[in-house]
């Protein structure tokens, strides 16, 4: 009969997929129930608390074998790959820099690439860490930054607390990103705040759009593709 899973902060399809026992989110996510969802959030790793999501019943497979013989099989699914660019105060790829990704525990060292990327499969289950960056190699001397990951937790780019996310990762200050769900009235007058106001400015005044500090449809669709989801 299946049943229905309501999201909370820091949840995504492959995550929940995994909860689930399904080896891939396709499963779930091709489900005629979660139409209307998956028109409406598009990405299925970015969804927002609250997204009411259908979780079908898991099918059984058989395959005849014969006995007395060994006997390969392999599971279907995919892998999940966490991706962080590194972007400089003129955004501009950060090439060069060393690194330490540092994902529930475990630690690995990276070079950044040419365009600022570097990038590491991840478990479903990850859900905090944090990149250390050392910056280049040089004479010069060098100061360690270090930025927290919180996996799963970044919200559809039509939410507010979405909006600010990724234009504080792009180097706006777009004030904190709400905790909880905000009431009508409490998110108007995030937005109308002048933090807010200015950081969305700032990046229409950069990207060549129309510069009144509202995070409109246009505005939302150069967010989306410069922060990259």
């Amino acid at each position: 009969m299946g049943k229905y899973h309501t999201v909370v902060q820091g949840e995504f399809l492959a995550k929940i997929a995994r909860a689930y026992g399904f080896a891939s989110y396709l499963s779930i996510w091709g489900a005629p129930e979660n139409k209307e969802l998956k028109e409406k959030r598009k990405n299925p790793n970015v969804l927002y608390p609250g997204d009411r999501l259908f979780i079908p019943d898991k099918e059984t497979k058989e395959e005849s074998c014969p006995t007395e013989k060994k006997h390969k099989f392999r599971r279907q699914g995919e892998d999940l790959k966490l991706r962080i660019v590194l972007m400089g105060l003129k955004n501009e790829p950060l090439d060069g820099h060393e690194c330490t990704l540092i994902i529930e525990g475990g630690s690995k060292d990276f070079t950044t690439k040419s365009n600022g990327l570097l990038e590491e499969d991840i478990s479903a289950k990850a859900a905090v860490g944090k990149l250390l960056d050392n910056g280049k190699p040089g004479p010069e001397f060098r100061t360690q930054r270090q930025i927290p990951l919180k996996i799963g937790h970044l919200d559809p780019v039509e939410e507010l607390s979405g909006q600010i996310a990724r234009l504080n990762n792009l180097g706006y200050n777009a004030g904190e990103v709400p905790e909880h769900q905000l009431t009508a009235d409490q998110e108007q007058e995030v937005r109308k705040s002048p933090q807010f106001l200015s950081a969305v400015e700032e990046f229409q005044c950069d990207f060549g759009l129309q510069v009144d500090g509202i995070c409109g449809p246009q505005t939302q669709a150069k967010l989306l593709k410069e922060h990259g989801c």
